[in-house]
């Protein structure tokens, strides 16, 4: 059996993201952190889908639990390993950096940042000896551009970028792909408060994107098809910015 982790993968992104592993034969393993209903729902979409999942609760944030956790999974699962992981979790505190509370600042870099080093590096190892695997980290228009309001989720995208980049050079050689995607305003609940009208006038395609037009390129990069693809940072964001 296949494995893929997507982290964050209860809702929004990551729930698009987990549906489209599974249409590709994947057993999609489903990291959340809270809400369990939101969980069991994306759960049922998967097997919906034709595949099976399973349910993995840990706070990706905190390098302890996550350690234990996925060595509980690799224990549960011997000789098995997970060959597509998606750094997809993530979460918005906005606000002008004068103004930005410590917590904020550092819950955002936890979660979008730090996870990609509690996750990643557990899961490498077997990908390295198995000489086959598929990093994606889900960066943002912001790790790019800068958004005003958003120093935190633009230091943590962007730092997430700067990362993909150097362990694409590490593992390249053992058949590992590490990739990024950089999406700019998709309908998901990531976008709530932000006055779309406005912002829709400024995209060249007249629109916000959709969860399952990000979930197709997670798909393509996962694929073996895409096996010359590596330390690349791919825009989707309607032509916004390039």
């Amino acid at each position: 059996m296949k494995y893929a982790l997507v982290t964050g993968g209860s809702r929004g992104i990551g729930r698009a993201v987990c549906v489209k592993l599974a249409q590709m034969g994947y057993q999609v393993i489903v990291n959340y952190v809270s809400n369990d209903a939101e969980a069991q729902n994306t759960l049922n979409l998967i097997e919906e889908a034709g595949s099976n999942g399973e349910l993995l609760k840990f706070d990706v944030s905190n390098q302890e639990e996550a350690a234990a956790k996925l060595a509980e999974w690799q224990k549960a699962h011997e000789g098995e390993y997970i060959e597509v992981l998606v750094n997809n979790a993530g979460i918005r505190k906005d606000n002008l950096l004068f103004w930005m509370e410590p917590q904020d600042w550092y819950k955002v870099l936890g979660i979008a940042l730090n996870s990609f080093y509690n996750v990643t590096r557990p899961l490498i190892q077997p990908m390295l000896r198995k000489k086959y695997g598929r990093i994606i980290n889900m960066a943002s228009l912001s790790g790019l551009k800068g958004l005003p309001g958003q120093t935190n989720y633009s230091a943590a995208k962007g730092g997430v970028i700067a990362a993909t980049k150097a362990l694409a050079q590490e593992v390249g050689r053992k058949g590992v792909t590490v990739n990024a995607i950089a999406p700019g305003f998709i309908k998901t609940d990531m976008v709530e408060g932000l006055d779309e009208a406005t912002l829709k006038a400024q995209i060249p395609v007249g629109r916000f994107g959709l969860p399952e037009e990000v979930a197709d390129l997670v798909g393509f990069l996962a694929s073996p098809n895409a096996a010359y693809i590596t330390g690349e940072v791919i825009s989707i964001n309607g032509g916004l910015y390039s």
